[in-house]
């Protein structure tokens, strides 16, 4: 017989856990026969809760599970992420130094800015040259004024926020307002039906949790996709060498200290360091390879870049955290009746964030596309694994640009520079960008997760340069004069932002005011 889709039972909780909870029994709670939602914790599995980065998909996510903003900036102590801000990763020049915004280049639908920045304007940074958010991010400016409706703004962003906290929001949220049952027990047992299919999971408190859809949030440990289907691992080692990484807090030595705008990544001779302000600290971490660094050394490594950055506090006094991950991901993400999301489905590295954006995805995914019948789940999954195959093959890609075209010389960079290492569709992208720039074709999919422009930015931003880079042709002469026009058009409005916005602590104090929240998120 053909099952009906009656109850989901999401194993593992943490951010990836609680969002699919809460966008599943969101899309959902509507139907005709209601779908109940469940979702299983063991009360004793810490969570990595590093993920303090997302995508501006997280405004969209927000909105649809019905959680206000100003609730989530003061309860997870947020700030707003306009992109991020790369240092010392091309090994150019002297002031080595480049940022990738979230705001396309202006007008980008029809004129490509990069083909234009390349015959007229090639030694400004091209980022600062094609889109007027870059000034903000300069500055420390927020994204938009403290009188702009929940989730408006003036330049496209995101949230730095507290992950645990995150958590923690979401949890009541899915409970609270959503009708999430929450189970706490450890699982013992995973039942089978004949077909092969789950039936139920046993905990170690006696409960027994029968479902028709489980989703695997169980983290790195893969307890049903991996431990009990046994779905392959499919590693990016020989392409992505980290990792390792080792966290720490930082607190603020003055409560008006500036907020960035953007994540910082600062390169180091076998990794890099991320740097994320929220509202009451910093959140910074090393990113390495074990086979080109040891954990003391990253640790020193790490510890340097707090006394520089933050000389009034002692480092030594801080907790560090050591995290171990193996880049890569499973082979299939949806199998029979069991989905993955999070770290069970994979993980590479830290780099642009993009772990909460396939949360994101994948959650959404199945919320719309939920199977009513078990006849219609087989084909949400082919479709599924066939979208996800996709966009971890495009992040693998993207993120090894990032290394891909640096100068650096130590060992960890020039093994990066390894033709052997580069995915063959990379190689072809900058083999064929030689002669012209990304452009759509180049990423060609609505659902992207890095556009064309995202390209450009790190490309340009790392110091590539095409051999062939003069155009004359009469679409590019006729294409001039309006770019002219559409990019002094464009600097005259980083002018004007630069006169009108707040700062990002100033805009979240505004808000904080306005909710009856604190200005600094406690």
């Amino acid at each position: 017989m053909d099952r009906a889709t009656r109850k989901v039972v999401i194993v593992g909780g943490g951010t990836a856990g609680w969002i699919a909870a809460n966008r599943i029994a969101a899309e959902c709670r509507h139907w005709r026969e209601p779908l109940q939602v469940v979702l299983v914790e063991a009360p004793d599995i810490a969570t990595i809760g590093v993920g303090e980065g997302t995508w501006p998909s997280m405004r969209r996510t927000l909105q649809r599970i019905g959680i206000d903003e100003g609730e989530m900036l003061h309860a997870c102590s947020a700030s707003f992420k306009q992109g991020t801000r790369f240092l010392g990763w091309s090994g150019q020049r002297e002031t080595d130094e480049y940022i990738h915004p979230f705001s396309l280049p202006v007008e980008y639908v029809r004129l490509n800015p990069a083909k234009y920045w390349l015959g007229e304007r090639p030694n400004m940074p091209f980022a600062r040259f094609a889109t007027p958010q870059v000034a903000a991010i300069e500055r420390g400016l927020a994204p938009k004024e403290a009188s702009a409706p929940p989730y408006a703004f003036a330049f496209n962003y995101a949230y730095h926020l507290d992950a645990g906290k995150f958590a923690e929001l979401l949890q009541r949220h899915a409970v609270q307002r959503l009708g999430v049952a929450h189970v706490s027990g450890k699982v013992e047992q995973i039942e089978s039906l004949e077909d092969g299919d789950i039936a139920a999971i046993s905990l170690d408190t006696g409960v027994r949790v029968p479902g028709d859809l489980f989703v695997d949030c169980t983290g790195q440990r893969a307890l049903l996709i991996g431990g009990h289907f046994r779905r392959r691992f499919v590693s990016a080692r020989d392409v992505l060498f980290n990792d390792r990484a080792i966290a720490v807090q930082v607190p603020y030595h003055h409560p008006d200290a500036p907020i960035a705008s953007a994540t910082l990544a600062t390169a180091e001779p076998s990794g890099w360091i991320w740097d994320i302000g929220l509202q009451t600290r910093r959140g910074l971490g090393a990113v390495y390879g074990s086979d080109h660094m040891d954990e003391s050394t990253a640790r020193a490594a790490l510890v340097a870049y707090v006394a520089r950055t933050s000389p009034q506090i002692q480092p030594e006094t801080l907790t560090y955290r050591s995290i171990a991950f193996e880049p890569g991901h499973r082979d299939t993400f949806w199998h029979r009746n069991c989905v993955a999301i999070g770290l069970s489905q994979g993980f590479v590295e830290p780099l642009e964030a993009s772990a909460l954006a396939l949360v994101e995805q994948s959650a959404a995914i199945v919320a719309e596309q939920m199977p009513r019948t078990r006849q219609v789940m087989d084909a949400v999954a082919r479709r599924f694994n066939e979208r996800l195959r996709y966009h971890w093959g495009r992040i693998v890609e993207f993120l090894k640009l990032h290394y891909a075209t640096s100068a650096r010389d130590e060992p960890y960079w020039r093994a990066h520079r390894d033709l052997a290492t580069w995915p063959e569709g990379l190689a072809d992208k900058l083999l064929l960008w030689q002669q012209q720039p990304p452009w759509h074709d180049d990423a060609p999919r609505v659902d992207e997760l890095f556009p064309s422009a995202s390209y450009q930015y790190v490309l340009y931003g790392m110091g590539f340069r095409p051999r062939h880079a003069g155009d004359d042709s009469p679409s590019y002469v006729a294409m001039r004069s309006e770019a002219d026009q559409v990019f002094h058009a464009s600097r005259a409005r980083a002018a004007e932002a630069q006169q009108r916005l707040p700062t990002n602590r100033e805009v979240l104090r505004a808000i904080a005011e306005q909710t009856g929240g604190s200005a600094n998120g406690a």
